[in-house]
């Protein structure tokens, strides 16, 4: 990100000091941290993706005044106290195996091969103390190095890859790596197989839908637009013997 010159926003809102960077800004109290920096004048270059809180990319690392304690949250997400003092880590290095997935079996000495730092874990719990999604980081470590790749990957599954628990780990994991590893051993070799999902990349393969792209991407935006609204909808009921009147793009 960078500081820039920007058009304020006005917001209906007491505004309250906080620290960016070692820069203090008033800002409106009712602003997340992403929307505050951009008020403040910011403009993000990177660190920021979905503002929804499910990408990861806009993790904080944040004191309150007169507290020892280093708070973590998502940018997107965390709204403004008074007096915080935050920086951004929009990537945390973190060493991540190399691997052909496809030669890999699902076994856990596999794991063990890639990431022997594995076993360097000293059961701290300051991993899942600093993850935004609460995430029981240490708990799905415990269980790999017991061996136990699909506990790990149904633990870790809300891990969105920020990286925050590489940076307070004191074995020096790169934990979010690891679980991604075990949760795409997990869905490529121990769990059944799917036979809706072989037959959509069959059809995929087979050009089915080849037509129906091409004549999306010929629209003009407007009659595009007018396409996605009136579109066929799944009932919110989820109705388990609906099925949708025309199936040719489906």
């Amino acid at each position: 990100m960078s500081e820039t010159e920007t058009k304020k926003v006005t917001v209906d809102a007491d505004t309250i000091p906080i620290f960016i960077m070692g820069k203090k800004y008033e800002v409106p109290e009712s602003l997340t941290i992403m929307k505050a920096m951009e008020y403040a004048g910011y403009k993000y270059i990177r660190g920021c993706g979905c503002r929804g809180g499910v990408c990861g990319a806009c993790s904080t690392v944040y004191r309150k005044p007169g507290d020892y304690k280093i708070y973590t949250g998502l940018a997107c997400q965390t709204v403004v106290e008074p007096d915080m003092y935050l920086t951004q880590l929009p990537f945390y290095p973190a060493l991540r195996a190399d691997y052909n997935f496809a030669e890999l079996k699902g076994n856990p000495e596999e794991v063990f091969s890639l990431y022997p730092e594995l076993f360097r874990c000293v059961a701290c719990n300051a991993c899942t103390k600093v993850c935004p999604m609460d995430v029981q980081v240490m708990d799905y470590i415990a269980q790999l190095k017991r061996g136990d790749i699909e506990a790990a990957a149904e633990t870790s599954f809300d891990c969105i890859q920020c990286g925050l628990c590489a940076s307070r780990c004191m074995g020096e994991l790169p934990q979010y790596h690891i679980a991604q590893l075990a949760r795409r051993l997990k869905g490529a070799y121990l769990m059944p197989i799917s036979e809706h999902l072989n037959t959509m990349v069959s059809n995929i393969a087979d050009g089915r839908f080849t037509d129906c792209i091409a004549k999306a991407k010929a629209m003009d935006l407007e009659t595009l637009k007018k396409t996605y609204t009136e579109r066929e909808m799944e009932p919110a009921t989820g109705e388990e013997s609906w099925t949708p009147k025309e199936a040719t793009c489906l």
